[in-house]
């Protein structure tokens, strides 16, 4: 395991909402990562499928996964989720990749497959990326 891939596991470590919602990381490396969900009760909707919210915020968290792999830091600017088709039961996984890094911004695309590899939802997410210690001065302004 590289420093950005040890930057970008304790990240996470530090994502009490990811963990809430059973998310977990499965591999993550420069520009690409891999995030899964194994479904519970919790992670449906009441139709008995995998909640949209549950999608978005797996989807969410592996493509800033793979926009930190740069050791720099970001926050979601934009991002756009297409559903395709849900499921009920099993795993389901969101791979991120980076589609183009600048100075400030960063387009990752992500693909959120089901059993046999069923594609159910694909998007884009920007992230901006912001400097750690004006936000750690404004963050102590706010308390």
């Amino acid at each position: 395991m590289n420093e950005r891939e040890i930057q970008t596991e304790d990240l996470m470590r530090g994502n009490a909402f990811m963990f809430h919602n059973y998310i977990e990381m499965e591999s993550a490396e420069r520009d690409k990562a891999v995030f899964k969900l194994v479904i519970r009760p919790e992670s449906k909707n009441p139709y008995g499928i995998v909640h949209g919210g549950a999608i978005y915020t797996m989807a969410d968290n592996a493509a800033g996964a793979v926009a930190h792999s740069d050791g720099r830091y970001y926050v979601t600017q934009t991002s756009s989720l297409h559903f395709l088709r849900n499921q009920a039961e099993g795993v389901v996984r969101a791979e991120a990749r980076i589609r183009h890094r600048g100075k400030s911004t960063c387009l990752v695309d992500v693909d959120i497959t089901g059993e046999g590899n069923i594609l159910l939802a694909t998007g884009q997410f920007t992230y901006f990326c912001v400097d750690i210690n004006l936000m750690a001065e404004k963050g102590k302004k706010n308390q």
